[in-house]
């Protein structure tokens, strides 16, 4: 008795005589009086990024709405008063900034550590 499991149809291997199947690269073309294929233009990821940024800004005049008391603010040395929601705000416009800048000095580093490659390469 054999411990191997038998083999399924579809597991079992060509055959030495069989012709190898054609793999396509390009899409087959559609059959006929079918729709042309939806295509993303421009102007539609204009007006999407528009569409969602309308709403980011519904969002955040709702948040300063709904966080209007006043709150001691105290930075480096600096004292103020001002709407919680805008304290928020700022502080969260800070943290993107802080990563936009890490982000910018990673980008930095590895397109310089390319060059160096490209240039230690040949290519």
């Amino acid at each position: 008795m054999s411990t191997e499991e038998p083999l399924t149809p579809g597991a079992v291997p060509p055959t030495p005589d069989s012709k190898p199947t054609v793999q396509r690269t390009e899409p087959a073309p559609p059959p006929a009086g079918a729709a042309a294929p939806n295509r993303v233009t421009r102007a539609a990821v204009i007006w999407s990024a528009v569409a969602v940024s309308l709403v980011v800004l519904v969002l955040l005049i709702i948040f300063f709405i709904q966080n209007q008391d006043m709150v001691a603010v105290k930075f480096l040395g600096f004292e103020g008063r001002l709407a919680q929601g805008v304290a928020f705000f700022i502080a969260a416009v800070g943290g993107g900034i802080l990563v936009a800048i890490a982000g910018g000095a990673r980008i930095l580093q590895l397109r310089h550590s390319e060059k160096r490659r490209r240039r230690v390469t040949g290519q």
